[in-house]
């Protein structure tokens, strides 16, 4: 049982919502089709988001059409390859190298989650817009001044728990909030804050990392956080990546539950 999100992102039902590929935003009949459009929709996405940074960076407006568009095509392309490896597999082979290496660990994040969700059924989720990407930025700025926990991993984390707190709902389990917290464990980490709010438990969640082993042994704190081997390599991949690429915050910041 996870100290702080007791199976949170499976109990919230947000892999199994969207995840069948009959019901995919992506139309490729093919690996060619596929890759083709995959690396058409990066440069598209690319371009879009350094439309959206231009007026502020980290932005304060909600991310344009042009942005959340190509955004959601390269989620839904992530959950379909997750659900046909043999797909996967043959489209990872015809995209450039640094768009296949990308789309890759996207892929398998998701194949993590699919799998910790063990088949859940979807349910119906609250669900309202996320606070401005440049607010969040400044709460995982602060959390890793006070506790030395990495904005990335804070990061991946409130998109695995919540999509940046857009899913408002409490988890079959009974964990609260955006970062998806048992009441409990909460008033163990969350210095009479609001369970609710990203701030507050944005600074939690880096207050019970530390206290687990962070940094110094991120594997280590995040199966305290959630204890699962699937949980933990799929935090790690999204934390790798918005460090790796610059546009990986932004885009993933746009992913729906």
């Amino acid at each position: 049982m996870a100290l702080a999100a007791v199976g949170g992102f499976a109990a919230l039902g947000l892999i199994a919502c969207g995840n069948d590929s009959s019901n995919s935003a992506v139309a490729a009949t093919s690996a060619e089709d596929l890759s083709a459009q995959l690396s058409a929709n990066d440069v598209a996405l690319r371009e879009a988001i350094d439309g959206w940074r231009g007026a502020g960076d980290p932005p304060t407006e909600p991310p344009p059409d042009e942005v959340v568009a190509p955004a959601r095509f390269l989620e839904e392309a992530a959950r379909l390859l997750a659900a046909h490896p043999n797909l996967a597999t043959a489209t990872f082979g015809l995209l450039p190298a640094a768009l296949a290496s990308e789309v890759r660990e996207l892929t398998r994040a998701a194949r993590d989650l699919r799998k910790l969700s063990g088949g859940a059924r979807p349910r119906k989720l609250k669900t309202a817009p996320p606070k401005p990407l440049a607010d969040l930025v400044g709460y995982y700025g602060a959390a890793q001044e006070r506790y030395a926990i990495g904005e990335n991993y804070l990061a991946a984390i409130h998109l695995v728990e919540s999509k940046f707190g857009r899913v408002k709902s409490n988890s079959v389990a009974g964990a609260k909030g955006p970062m998806q917290f048992i009441p409990s464990t909460w008033r163990i980490y969350g210095m009479g804050g609001n369970i609710k709010d990203d701030h507050d438990a944005i600074l939690a969640a880096a207050n019970l990392l530390r206290d687990s082993g962070a940094p110094r042994s991120y594997d280590r704190a995040l199966y305290s956080y959630n204890p699962s081997r699937l949980y933990v390599d799929a935090v790690q991949r999204y934390a790798k990546l918005i460090v790796r690429d610059p546009y990986a915050l932004y885009f993933l910041y746009c992913w729906e539950p």
